[in-house]
């Protein structure tokens, strides 16, 4: 439907959105652990570290020699895998477009409890939906779908650089393609689209995301905010006699700073 590019969204309360760089060099160093073994070894990472439905609702048993870690963890180490390189790049640009101002608006470690949180929850519809299932489900898209929803109820208005149709370059008001990806999302699931996508972990992660953002969000981030919010003006020098400062000009607001942006 669309490829994010950039967009215009400054960082306010933080320097460096360093959770996010952290969750994309894992996941990408993840991808290249796994894919670059044998076969062998891919399939057992993903039987181990997957989350498998009928598995975790004690419907089947993984072989003894297969099990990695407690069948509960695959609510989240499901999401650090990816099927090939176009899975994993689809998912990382959209966690570095959208993800440093999430992660601005909640704060480092509330980030990251959201981010685990959208992933383990887009695995539990997902176990819901179809939990005798015997497929690996992998992936970040559940905890992505919680990023791209938290972005829309935060910062509708902002600008962003997209390809639509994958070709096409507009700089849009990022309410437009999120809503657009959202609602396809739920159109999907109630049609039953592609059977090699997990819609369900989609919208898991995007009913978590909507709510998660309205109690981790810090105190002063509003939601739905303007287009551009003005940085705040630096304090007022200390003030001499009332005749000395008479004349002198108020001070002109400072734009905020750009550092760690991509």
């Amino acid at each position: 439907m669309f490829i994010p590019l950039y967009d215009s969204n400054r960082l306010r309360h933080i320097r460096l959105q360093y959770v996010t760089f952290g969750l994309i060099a894992i996941n990408v160093i993840a991808y290249f652990v796994t894919s670059l073994g044998s076969e062998e070894f891919m399939t057992a990472a993903v039987l181990g570290l997957g989350y498998i439905p009928s598995v975790v609702h004690d419907l089947a048993e993984l072989s003894p020699d297969l099990v990695i870690i407690p069948e509960q963890l695959s609510y989240l180490t499901y999401s650090f895998l990816h099927g090939d390189i176009l899975h994993l790049a689809g998912n990382m640009l959209f966690l570095w477009v959208f993800g440093d101002n999430v992660e601005d608006a909640l704060s480092h470690l509330r980030f990251l409890v959201f981010y685990l949180l959208c992933a383990a929850a887009g695995a539990f519809l997902h176990g819901l939906i179809i939990p005798d299932s015997e497929t690996p489900l992998i992936g970040a898209s559940g905890a992505i779908a919680g990023i791209v929803v938290a972005y829309l109820m935060l910062y509708p208005r902002v600008k962003v650089w997209v390809l639509a149709f994958g070709r096409i370059p507009l700089r849009i008001p990022a309410w437009i393609p999120l809503m657009l990806w959202v609602v396809f999302q739920f159109v999907m699931i109630g049609i039953g689209g592609d059977d090699e996508i997990s819609w369900a972990a989609h919208v898991g992660g995007i009913v978590a995301g909507a709510v998660l953002v309205l109690v981790l969000r810090r105190r002063d981030v509003p939601l739905l905010a303007e287009a551009e919010v003005p940085a705040p003006a630096p304090a007022e020098a200390d003030r001499g006699d009332a005749s000395g400062t008479a004349d002198q000009k108020p001070a002109e607001p400072q734009p905020a700073s750009r550092w760690g942006r991509q």
